[in-house]
């Protein structure tokens, strides 16, 4: 009887410190992760990858406290490490595609090669960034359309993102006949674009010659803008040129084929 009560004391004692340390071990898991997570906020890091690994760290702590527990109590834990790594590799398998998504959110988060208010072209798609998680970036085509993209595809595409920058340079190719004087349409597309207060001053506009091509004089026309002007810039000096070469009898010319008959007499 004295040595049932001396194992079933033992054995309570076992029983409380393995309490002791699952109670106070969350507690100290709990601290800890805060204090990560506080570091990441200071470091700016984002909101999106600070949950994310909260979730993780966390989970991962209370998975080695409850081991702990356990071996307190004298259970062999080093089965239970084998079936959770031999759990861990089974759901490795079946869900490759989440976690190389996951992985792939975490650099895009990482690295941000975008993020939201962005428009960019990756994956085949171009639109606004809306959302960027663990798993799917968000984008919205500019017909309105909500598009999801997997972020695994995102990284492993090149991504070109058109508002990374706060200017952006516009190009045109204008072409010209060739009894046209090359002189006055130098001068005309000058102004056009020396007029326009969208132009930026810096770097210099360029309008040049650039090819003699089958049936025209090709000028190139390069201006730099603020990024939010881009296409409202593009749009209007397509425009303008069109109608100040009417106004001064400037060709434009477009393919057309000469068809010649025979008669027989």
């Amino acid at each position: 009887m004295e040595s049932i009560l001396g194992f079933a004391g033992i054995y309570a004692m076992k029983v409380i410190v393995a309490i002791a340390i699952f109670v106070i071990g969350k507690k100290v898991a709990r601290f800890a992760v805060n204090m990560l997570v506080k570091i990441m906020e200071k470091a700016k890091v984002d909101v999106t990858l600070i949950k994310f690994l909260d979730n993780v760290l966390y989970a991962v702590a209370i998975v080695a406290i409850v081991l702990a527990a356990l071996s307190q109590l004298g259970i062999e834990t080093t089965s239970f490490i084998a079936i959770l790594g031999a759990a861990g590799l089974a759901v490795g398998l079946a869900f490759k595609d989440s976690l190389s998504n996951v992985g792939s959110g975490i650099m895009i988060i990482l690295f941000r090669p975008f993020k939201v208010g962005d428009f960019v072209q990756t994956a085949g798609e171009m639109g606004i960034v809306q959302e960027i998680s663990i798993f799917h970036t968000i984008m919205k085509t500019t017909d309105n359309k909500v598009v999801i993209i997997p972020n695994s595809k995102i990284t492993n595409d090149n991504i070109t993102n058109f508002t990374g920058e706060d200017t952006r340079r516009c190009d045109f190719v204008f072409g010209v006949s060739y009894s046209d004087d090359i002189k006055l349409v130098k001068e005309t597309l000058k102004e056009i674009i020396d007029q326009d207060p969208r132009v930026l001053k810096e770097p210099e506009p360029m309008v040049a010659v650039s090819e003699l091509g089958n049936s025209s004089v090709d000028f190139t026309v390069r201006a730099w803008v603020k990024t939010e002007d881009f296409w409202k810039f593009r749009f209007d000096t397509i425009e303008k040129v069109k109608l100040t070469f009417d106004e001064r009898g400037i060709c434009i010319p477009f393919p057309q084929m000469d068809i010649y008959y025979k008669q027989k007499d």
